[in-house]
C-alpha cells in the first residue's frame, strides 16, 4: 500500500469511527436523526451523511456535535 491509500484509508476509518459514535450517543439520548440535527443547529441529512461515514465534519461541526451530547469534541474521534 502506498503513503496515499494509507492516508485515504486512515481518513475513512476516522469518519466511520466518529460516525459509529454520534449515532451510538445519539440513540442513547433516544434522539431521533431529526431531534439531535435540531439540538446541535446542523440538517437532519448531514447528521445521516455523518453517522454514515459520508461527511468530513470540520472542527466546528465536530463541536457542534458534541454540545447537546455533553461530551468534549474530542470524545466523538475515540
Amino acid at each position: 500500500m502506498d503513503s496515499l491509500q494509507h492516508r485515504t484509508l486512515g481518513r475513512v476509518e476516522i469518519r466511520k469511527r466518529l460516525g459509529k459514535n454520534v449515532r451510538r450517543l445519539r440513540l442513547e439520548k433516544g434522539w431521533s436523526q431529526e431531534e439531535y440535527a435540531f439540538e446541535a443547529g446542523i440538517h437532519r441529512t448531514y447528521v445521516s451523511d455523518i453517522e454514515r461515514g459520508a461527511r468530513n465534519p470540520t472542527a466546528t461541526v465536530i463541536e457542534k456535535l458534541a454540545k447537546p451530547l455533553g461530551i468534549a469534541p474530542g470524545r466523538l474521534l475515540d
